[in-house]
């Protein structure tokens, strides 16, 4: 068992899901769209984010509008979304005439994220 634990620790903190915090948590109410990674949404590579990040089916990514950036959502950043389970990483940006906004992606699944459609949620980071 000692083994197995030690086994989950070292992917915890490689994938990111497993982090110090420091600071009291913050919250925020945002605008949260949901995104794909194909090729009609995106004038790139559907795969890359804004900063290089690869982005495959399954991550739990977001992206986030250049004026989260400067409250502490900055790449990287472990970020709890209201009604959805688990851990989304900053991994990427949305266009900068966006704000107070976050793009959920939603891998290729886009029936998924034209359900999703627009939604006010509450997040929570630590920074």
């Amino acid at each position: 068992m000692t083994g197995l634990l030690a086994v989950w620790l070292a992917l915890a903190l490689a994938f990111g899901t497993l982090t110090a915090c420091s600071g009291e948590p913050q919250t925020l109410t945002v605008t949260a769209t949901a995104y794909n990674s194909v090729a009609g949404q995106t004038p790139g590579d559907p795969n890359t984010g804004a900063w290089g990040d690869e982005i495959r089916p399954g991550d739990k990514v977001i992206a986030v509008s250049p004026d989260l950036l400067s409250l502490g959502l900055e790449r990287g950043t472990q970020v709890q979304i209201e009604g959805l389970p688990g851990t989304y990483r900053v991994a990427d940006r949305t266009h900068s005439k966006l704000e107070r906004t976050i793009d959920i992606y939603m891998g290729t699944d886009v029936e998924k994220a034209q359900e999703w459609g627009r939604q006010q949620v509450e997040i929570r980071w630590h920074d």
